[in-house]
């Protein structure tokens, strides 16, 4: 008899790193995915509510936090994902859903609201405390893990520095600093650099340096030939969780260089290079001190997220979690 618990997994979009929890969940218990968008998830959603025992929701959304609402009525415990852009609020650049005055207020309910709230980052709680107006006891941090036999290094590196992350509009672009990149690759033309996962459509609006490549969203197989092949890995962003792909990179023994902000120094340590990211002289002579840095620089930066960040770790601390809403 299948007596294992059952969970109503919910996203709207469907990235790497949701997939590696969904692959975790589904090992221990019945998982159910919702993973979609539009109006058509809500009747989903109430359609499994009345069978599962846990919602489980990446991102406080409009849609995680509907659910939020939802569970309540059906005596279910809700666990809500925070990832990064679901704490921003940058008016500057309209980067985050805090900017929307009703989309804000159904946020701050799922995240006051949701049984347990998990954080990838400890710069997401108080972020989540700040913006919400509350005390935050429902939140804890659980950083999301790497797996290092898959994330490897291999071959011999090149000189030239990357920078990943999917970026198809304006405001994103300004928070992942693509356009810090671009300035100082601008005052580097002997340096080229590479950047994945700029969309086609934005890459046409921009004046891009003729030292740097743009590639667009890239299969991890092929990801992980670049990974393997960069010197030095480069993270600007004014706004981040835990950035998946400098943790991925750092495990494939890329010096890491990146902004001092939110999960990026705790997820480089020691172990490379940290910058003030309005200061460009000193971005541009800290790329180039990590471009003449040793291997054994990158081999130090994958054994901290071997150390800090393993995927066994992140397992175990969901099953925690849950196990705890089950009794």
């Amino acid at each position: 008899m299948n007596t294992k618990p059952n969970i109503l997994f919910t996203a709207t979009l469907n990235s790497p790193f949701i997939q590696e929890d969904l692959r975790m969940l589904r090992s221990h218990y019945n998982v159910i995915e919702v993973i979609s968008s539009g109006w058509r998830p809500f009747i989903t959603y109430l359609k499994y509510l009345r069978n599962v025992n846990i919602t489980f929701s990446w991102f406080a959304s409009v849609y995680s936090s509907i659910l939020v609402f939802f569970t309540k009525f059906f005596s279910v415990k809700s666990i809500l994902i925070l990832g990064g852009v679901d704490v921003a609020k940058e008016k500057k650049y309209n980067y985050g859903i805090w900017n929307s005055w009703w989309k804000s207020k159904l946020v701050r309910y799922g995240i006051t609201h949701a049984d347990i709230v998990l954080a990838v980052d400890d710069s997401l709680k108080h972020e989540a405390i700040r913006l919400a107006h509350y005390d935050g006891a429902n939140i804890s941090v659980v950083p999301t893990g790497y797996d290092s036999k898959r994330w490897m290094p291999e071959g011999k590196k090149q000189q030239f520095v990357l920078s990943v992350g999917s970026v198809s509009d304006l405001p994103r672009l300004k928070a992942k600093g693509l356009d810090i990149l671009f300035d100082i690759a601008t005052h580097m033309s002997d340096v080229s650099f590479v950047v994945i996962g700029l969309a086609e459509r934005l890459r046409q609006q921009l004046v891009i340096p003729a030292n740097v490549r743009c590639l667009p969203v890239l299969p991890q197989e092929e990801l992980l030939h670049y990974y393997q092949t960069a010197k030095v890995y480069c993270q600007l962003s004014r706004r981040e969780g835990l950035p998946n792909a400098l943790c991925e990179a750092m495990l494939c023994s890329c010096i890491p260089v990146g902004s001092n902000k939110f999960g990026i120094p705790y997820a480089i340590g020691d172990t490379g290079f940290l910058v003030d990211i309005e200061d460009r002289d000193e971005i541009a002579q800290t790329i180039r001190s990590a471009l003449a840095a040793t291997e054994e620089t990158g081999m130090r930066a994958r054994q901290r997220i071997i150390d800090h960040f393993p995927l066994a770790r992140r397992e175990e601390s969901l099953r925690a979690v849950i196990e705890s809403l089950l009794q």
